[in-house]
C-alpha cells in the first residue's frame, strides 16, 4: 500500500487521467473530489462490497425458489388493486 500525505487543495494523480483532490479535512473526516473519465466507475468501497455480496446471494437462489416468488407476487398483485 502506498501512503501519501496531502493537505487541503492538494491532489494526487492515478495513471494519466484520474485526479483525487483533498477538498476538506475535519476532525474525523476527509472530503475528497475525484475527477475521472466517464467510463471509469468510481464508487465507495462499502457499496462495492455490498453489491458483490448481493450478487453472490442472488446466484445462490434456485430457479424453483425464484419462480415461486414471482408467482406469489403475481397472485398478490390483483388483491391490492
Amino acid at each position: 500500500m502506498l501512503v501519501i500525505t496531502r493537505k487541503t487543495d492538494e491532489s494526487l494523480l492515478i495513471a494519466d487521467n484520474i485526479e483525487v483532490i483533498v477538498l476538506e479535512v475535519s476532525r474525523d473526516r476527509v472530503k475528497l473530489g475525484v475527477s475521472a473519465p466517464r467510463d471509469i466507475t468510481v464508487i465507495r468501497y462499502e457499496l462495492a462490497t455490498t453489491q458483490k455480496e448481493n450478487r453472490e446471494s442472488a446466484e445462490q437462489i434456485s430457479k424453483g425458489a425464484l419462480d415461486a416468488l414471482i408467482n406469489a407476487v403475481k397472485n398478490n398483485k390483483g388483491k391490492d388493486e
